[in-house]
């Protein structure tokens, strides 16, 4: 059982660092990640996960998507600006034309999906 909470623990830190890298990286979804580490520190401790979302960065973000499925207005703002400049420039240094396609489809589906959201 320790075992098992302690992988539990160490999952969610790893889901945990992969969000992180989201917030820099757009291709790298962070939302997912965050709730896989919410997830992971549930089950594996609740002082884990109450850290999480009471985290100053983490658990607002965390709280307004599981609870409301909704995002701050800046937030969506930056979101689309750092996803759609980052797709730009990675279209304009990529020569394969089904990367781009790919880069567009990525873009436009998280897009429509940030859209779908509702504002706080």
């Amino acid at each position: 059982m320790i075992l098992k909470k302690s992988i539990l623990i160490l999952l969610g830190f790893i889901f945990l660092g992969l969000g992180m890298i989201g917030i820099i990286l757009p291709l790298v979804p962070t939302t997912p990640f965050l709730i896989l580490a919410s997830l992971c520190f549930v089950r594996g401790s609740s002082r884990m996960n109450t850290w999480l979302l009471n985290h100053r960065v983490f658990g607002n973000y965390l709280r307004n998507y599981l609870d409301e499925k909704a995002i701050k207005k800046e937030a969506r703002i930056r979101t689309m600006f750092f996803l759609w400049s980052t797709l730009l420039i990675s279209i304009f240094l990529i020569d394969l034309t089904v990367i781009k396609i790919i880069l567009v489809i990525i873009g436009a589906t998280v897009s429509l999906h940030l859209m779908a959201l509702k504002t706080i």
